[in-house]
């Protein structure tokens, strides 16, 4: 019970940073140069897999680990690690394939990734190192 609670929270945590980032930086970051490219409406299953899956990763890669050695501090900064190489991933393919990308997209969206997943690694972190007392 204590892992799906900490998933939970983490889950939440970072949908509600995502969705503002991307209700705030869509309009102005990503469609001026992807404008074309995007869809007119965002395809849910595939958005769900990935936040699934990715916060899944977080709570077993970052979350649980930094709860048995060095809490919330080790989770913020492992969860941003693990957001850096994450989005990096993306980004860095995108930029190496696609004619409209643009490095700011890079930057800034390497930035956020790095971010986001720090705070929801931490916030699980919290969570679980409060239920296991």
């Amino acid at each position: 019970m204590p892992y799906l609670l900490t998933y939970v929270a983490s889950l939440a945590t970072f949908l509600l940073l995502d969705g503002g980032w991307l209700t705030l930086m869509g309009p102005k970051l990503y469609r001026p140069v992807l404008g074309p490219l995007l869809a007119d409406k965002v395809d849910l299953a595939p958005a769900v897999l990935f936040y699934l899956i990715y916060i899944a990763g977080v709570t077993f890669l970052v979350t649980d680990p930094a709860a048995r050695a060095g809490g919330i501090p080790k989770a913020a900064l492992t969860g941003a690690v693990f957001g850096l190489v994450a989005y990096a991933t993306y980004d860095l393919t995108n930029a190496a394939t696609l004619k409209t990308w643009a490095w700011k997209l890079t930057l800034f969206d390497m930035g956020w990734g790095a971010f986001a997943t720090g705070v929801a690694a931490a916030v699980g972190c919290l969570v679980l190192t409060r239920l296991k007392g």
